[in-house]
């Protein structure tokens, strides 16, 4: 998996919850195939990839997400807090406290592709960890690629172990 994050500084919201359980979930922009294609070791070292006129030259289309590459300030707090998103542990632009995960026993390792960010996450909830939503704040850049490892039994095998993490609020 190839993810690129923007170089921007969360330190102001690390230090205010230094002492806090919790967990940050930012936003992802997943580009399309044609455009991840394109994007360059420099795109990326220079951040092209997250200029939205650089994007929209190489053909990206305009949406509502390309908020999360242009919204800061104000305007992202705001799209933060009315998202309509759950601010869940997903594996593409997530991070919490070492100790946190330690307690839950990190990732289950019966799972394979497919739902096992999610599954931690619950775990994480159901150990009591909170969570802030960052999803127009701090965001990463997805570049697709294909995934031959994703297969309808793991996907089938994941869900039932989430099922249970759900049910049991194991931990």
């Amino acid at each position: 998996m190839v993810i690129v994050f923007q170089e921007r500084i969360l330190s102001m919201c690390i230090t205010s919850i230094r002492n806090q359980a919790i967990l940050f979930h930012g936003g992802y922009y997943m580009l399309p195939m044609n455009i991840s294609k394109l994007i360059s070791l420099e795109d990326i070292e220079n951040q092209r990839c997250f200029d939205i006129h650089w994007l929209k030259e190489k053909g990206i289309p305009k949406t509502f997400k390309n908020n999360k590459l242009t919204a800061s300030g104000l305007i992202s707090k705001v799209l933060n807090w009315v998202t309509p998103t759950n601010a869940s542990w997903n594996g593409h632009n997530s991070s919490g406290w070492k100790k946190d995960i330690l307690n839950i026993n990190g990732f289950d390792e019966r799972m394979q592709y497919g739902g096992q960010d999610r599954e931690l996450g619950e775990r994480l909830f159901n150990f009591g960890i909170k969570s802030k939503q960052l999803r127009y704040s701090a965001v990463c850049v997805h570049l697709d690629h294909k995934r031959g490892y994703k297969t309808p039994e793991s996907i089938a095998k994941n869900q039932g172990i989430r099922k249970n993490t759900k049910k049991e609020k194991r931990v």
